[in-house]
């Protein structure tokens, strides 16, 4: 796999991303988000496990103990900035919380500055543009009561740049897929305790239906497991700031949901001037880290300039 094709997978995985929304919008609001979180990342993982359970024993047994403890750890980072992500966006719009979620962008080149890693220029480029979108598309919108949410966003986007980088290096060193099945398992161990936290009767309080087990089942074959399969795989051909850009795109998808599809789906996103050119902007800034026009960048080159001094 070369790095435009890593790039396109991607591009595929923010696409199955967005549309977290719309199957939310499915299930019952009597159903607390840390059941769904539970359900999807165990089922997810056992998808995964069920094809490729010979690879996974093969990597723990190999890499033993320090793998498995280093998966659990970045599963304890993956579920803080989640949580921050789930009560921070209750102070936004679907708009506004995309142009928010998406500040890890910025976030992450300076948290590569400060562990003296170097960032190439295009991708300062990219970075700046998507900025400016962010920007554009947030400052008419802000006002003072949505502080707190913000804060929350902020240090989510903190621990998810953080995250970001240390999964890029370990997808680097080990089997991506065995990554993404820990990952999502320990993810829905984590899950599990916190709704036993919030509904101690677990599955006997939960609202069954059709509609419920429909939701969950394509949220755990599409955005859990083929998603994050598609994403370790490809992290595995780029950089952490490479990703990061293109992950931006979450963006215009979820403005592109929010504009097309009817009002019983998703809340309608008004597209007003600045949402269109923010989301304009974004777009242009991903193209340029994705296609690498002139064509200096190579994984290998900037991988040398990724890692740490």
């Amino acid at each position: 796999m070369n790095r435009l094709q890593a790039n396109i997978c991607l591009i595929c995985v923010t696409l199955y991303w967005s549309l977290e929304v719309i199957l939310y919008t499915c299930i019952p609001s009597e159903v607390p988000p840390f059941a769904t979180s539970c359900v999807t990342s165990l089922a997810g993982s056992l998808l995964l496990f069920g094809a490729f359970h010979r690879r996974t024993i093969t990597e723990c047994r190999q890499h033993g103990r320090p793998f498995i403890l280093r998966c659990l750890f970045y599963s304890i980072l993956s579920a803080a900035f989640n949580t921050m992500f789930l009560y921070g966006l209750k102070s936004f719009d679907v708009a506004s919380g995309a142009f928010t979620v998406c500040m890890t962008v910025v976030v992450l080149p300076v948290v590569l500055l400060s562990v003296r890693r170097c960032v190439s220029k295009e991708t300062w480029v990219s970075v700046l543009l998507v900025l400016s979108g962010i920007m554009l598309a947030l400052t008419p919108t802000l006002h003072g009561t949505q502080l707190p949410g913000l804060l929350l966003m902020g240090g989510g986007c903190l621990i998810r740049a953080i995250f970001i980088i240390l999964l890029t290096d370990l997808a680097k060193k080990y089997d991506p897929m065995s990554i993404a099945i820990l990952l999502e398992g320990f993810a829905g161990f984590f899950s599990l305790v916190a709704w036993f936290i919030v509904e101690p009767r677990l599955f006997f309080a939960l609202p069954v239906s059709r509609t419920l087990v429909a939701a969950w089942a394509i949220y755990s074959y599409f955005i859990v497991a083929i998603a994050h399969a598609l994403n370790f795989f490809a992290l595995k051909h780029v950089t952490a700031t490479n990703a990061t850009v293109v992950y931006s795109l979450e963006i215009v998808f979820s403005i592109i949901w929010g504009a097309v599809l009817p009002d019983n789906l998703i809340e309608k996103v008004p597209l007003t001037p600045t949402i269109v050119l923010g989301t304009v902007l974004v777009t242009i800034g991903s193209l340029t880290e994705i296609l690498d026009i002139r064509g200096r960048r190579r994984l290998h080159d900037v991988c040398k300039k990724e890692e740490i001094t």
